[in-house]
């Protein structure tokens, strides 16, 4: 495994790793801040948001999306820079919304943890679809904090982290967009699966929050393994896209940084 390496810090609240058009992008929650990084550690602001970046994709034509997770609203970034309104999603639940993830057809899927966090009495959580033509509908409900989500690559399979059920759930991905056919796609005891990515072959790493320093990748249900690394993280996100380093943040109370690596997949 290549040894990790600090690549940028000095962030107040780094979130939601993407790696996209050979750049890892990024929300800093603190900073109300989207940014861009490049392999030598240099930031750019790609957008800043009024509220917390809670998460990011990108439709096919390259326009950017943002979850405006406080303010419920999904954001849109214009190929001139500004952000303009996608969906507004209060209509459907009044909490806090939190991951996005794109198709190639257009359709945003986006989560809600379904209750207000943190302080906040627990609540099932759902999954909302935007479609490109259409007004956001709930498509999947009864999730126990839903957290990262990654599409498979025919768009078939859609799988979400329930960080409350140590587990990753999958739904099938019907020719409408909605989701059916509901099953664990991976246990994961002792575990609460945050931010989740899928790799080259198949395999979804995930951000395990309670176990600082762990990065696992379970590969098909009953089957996973994990990659332990020593004082790696005190919260870990893993990085999003095909073929991309693993990535994830250290937290230390007032700032954080961002360390990048990279680990066999095997199951």
């Amino acid at each position: 495994m290549t040894a990790p390496r600090v690549l940028v810090d000095g962030l107040a609240f780094g979130e939601s790793p993407r790696w996209h058009d050979g750049r890892l992008w990024l929300a800093d929650w603190g900073a109300g801040e989207v940014l861009t990084v490049d392999a030598d550690g240099r930031t750019e602001v790609a957008a800043r948001v009024d509220g917390l970046p809670i998460c990011l994709d990108w439709l096919p034509d390259g326009r950017l999306l943002v979850v405006a997770g406080g303010a419920g609203r999904l954001l849109r970034r214009e190929p001139d820079g500004t952000l303009v309104g996608h969906a507004d999603l209060r209509s459907l639940v009044a909490h806090p919304w939190n991951e996005v993830v794109t198709d190639a057809r257009g359709n945003a899927y986006v989560n809600t943890i379904g209750f207000d966090f943190p302080g906040g009495e627990f609540a099932p959580g759902a999954i909302a679809l935007v479609p490109p033509d259409g007004p956001p509908r709930l498509v999947a409900d009864g999730l126990a904090f839903p957290n990262g989500m990654v599409l498979t690559p025919d768009g078939g399979t859609l799988i979400v982290a329930e960080s409350y059920a140590a587990r990753l759930t999958a739904y099938d991905v019907a020719a409408d967009g909605a989701l059916t056919g509901r099953r664990v796609w991976a246990a994961i005891p002792d575990a609460a699966p945050d931010g989740i990515c899928l790799d080259a072959e198949g395999a979804v790493w995930y951000g395990d929050v309670p176990n600082a320093a762990r990065c696992g990748w379970p590969r098909v249900a009953g089957c996973w393994t994990e990659s332990t690394w020593t004082g790696a993280a005190s919260r870990a996100r893993s990085a999003a896209r095909t073929g991309a380093p693993c990535s994830w943040w250290r937290w230390s109370g007032a700032r954080a940084r961002w360390r990048a690596g990279r680990a066999p997949v095997r199951c």
